[in-house]
């Protein structure tokens, strides 16, 4: 991704900030030499083995087959706030009318590699995290524990968890959408 300087967000916590609100994630791969993406709703975890830069987490349908692509090179990529821009009237006229609209937007651009995980304990507390956070707003959340055990062990067979230990993070805040620096 093209970053002019002066829109790089170098600073981890608003990064992540983003990445939680809005962690519906782009995974993108290569599936037979051509790039592919799955929208997924990812956690970032700060692991301590991957210092600051930490993992991301999410899980996947057995049938999907993204999770056989372990071992990959990925890019996921979260989109924040955006919009349109259009020119402001004051600076047309103090600019002589040189001025065009824009598109503001924050992203953050997550680079690693894929690793499936197929171990029930890890699946069951991941899926726990994800819906514990999910819910914690809710006036009576919904908790994992709330359906039948052999339910959720069926569900589990059915799942593949992902893990993408993050090497290099990028942030682009583009403009005066909410939260710009």
């Amino acid at each position: 991704m093209y970053i002019a300087a002066r829109h790089r967000q170098d600073r981890i916590e608003p990064m992540r900030d983003l990445m939680a609100t809005h962690a519906l994630g782009m995974l993108v791969t290569l599936n037979e030499g051509l790039p592919d993406a799955d929208h997924l709703p990812f956690e970032f975890v700060e692991d301590g083995e991957h210092g600051v830069q930490g993992v991301l987490r999410a899980h996947v349908a057995r049938a999907n087959p993204v999770w056989r692509r372990a071992g990959q090179q990925v890019l996921v990529a979260f989109r924040g706030p955006a919009g349109y821009v259009t020119p402001d009237r004051i600076e047309k006229v103090e600019q002589q009318g040189r001025v065009v609209p824009t598109w503001d937007y924050h992203v953050v651009h997550v680079h690693g590699r894929l690793r499936a995980i197929e171990d029930p304990a890890w699946l069951l507390t991941q899926v726990r995290r994800q819906t514990d956070r999910q819910e914690a707003a809710r006036t009576q959340p919904w908790s994992v524990d709330d359906a039948p055990r052999d339910y959720i062990a069926g569900m589990l067979k059915a799942i593949v968890g992902i893990e993408i230990a993050i090497e290099r993070i990028e942030g682009k805040w583009k403009g005066s959408a909410p939260g710009a620096r």
